[in-house]
């Protein structure tokens, strides 16, 4: 019998590697830590890496292909640095979750700088009738973050 903890890793393998083929490249890929969840995210632009660093936040928390792109929010993010402003993205996009119940899956960064994002975010509410949710996500950490400006990814552990 797999664990649930061996059956969650293996299907995140399986999404990356769908994600990879459908693609080209990688959009993210999942790994666990200690009792948290973390994510390294791909993209050939640094917004784009952003974009993926929430797609791979949300697929943590739900299974995507449920979801369709009924409400459009733009998110406006402001931080000192891109470490910070990661986080917050991150974590005012879990702010719309907790709130109005907005499952988001699709990310467009409009505009990224040192200091500053704005994205435009599409989902649906989560309707538990049709939609289901697998983990809580409390948070996105300080803890290993990495923001790689030069590769264009960026390196997440999640509070789950």
């Amino acid at each position: 019998m797999v664990s649930p903890k061996t059956s969650r890793h293996v299907q995140s393998r399986l999404f990356v590697l769908c994600c990879t083929i459908a693609l080209g490249m990688k959009r993210f890929e999942l790994f666990e830590h200690t009792a948290d969840t973390g994510f390294i995210a791909y993209g050939r632009t640094l917004a784009e890496a952003f974009s993926n660093a929430a797609l791979a936040m949300f697929s943590v928390m739900a299974d995507l292909d449920e979801f369709g792109k009924k409400e459009t929010v733009t998110v406006e993010v402001c931080e000192n640095d891109l470490e910070i402003l990661l986080v917050e993205w991150l974590n005012s996009l879990l702010f719309y979750f907790d709130t109005q119940g907005i499952v988001f899956t699709e990310f467009n960064v409009i505009s990224i700088s040192k200091n500053c994002l704005k994205a435009e975010c599409r989902g649906e509410k989560y309707n538990p009738n049709r939609h289901s949710l697998k983990l809580g996500v409390k948070s996105a950490t300080y803890h290993m973050l990495k923001v790689d400006t030069v590769n264009n990814t960026v390196r997440v552990i999640l509070d789950i």
